[in-house]
């Protein structure tokens, strides 16, 4: 993100569904705003990052085995690239 200024990131936070969903979107926030503000304290500007929550709405896996809990239980990026047109 240093070295390329114009990229913009999105992060997306997940949970798998265990639990109260309530609960769930909170810690999928939760998630996705630490990364975003380790990489403001790394110099990111504010402008370029932006996160979301999602709680367990969004599976990538079966929640019904231990290995889909694991895999729904994540933070994904999303590299958005501006291009400059000369």
């Amino acid at each position: 993100m240093i070295e390329n200024p114009t990229y913009k990131l999105y992060i997306a936070g997940h949970t798998d569904n265990a639990g109260n969903a309530d609960k769930n979107l909170q810690l999928s926030k939760a998630r996705a705003a630490a990364v975003e503000k380790y990489l403001e304290s790394k110099g990111v500007s504010t402008e370029r990052v932006r996160s979301e929550g999602f709680g367990s709405t969004v599976p990538v896996a079966d929640n019904a085995t231990k290995e889909g809990k694991s895999k729904n239980r994540r933070v994904e990026f999303k590299v958005e690239f501006e291009e400059i047109v000369k």
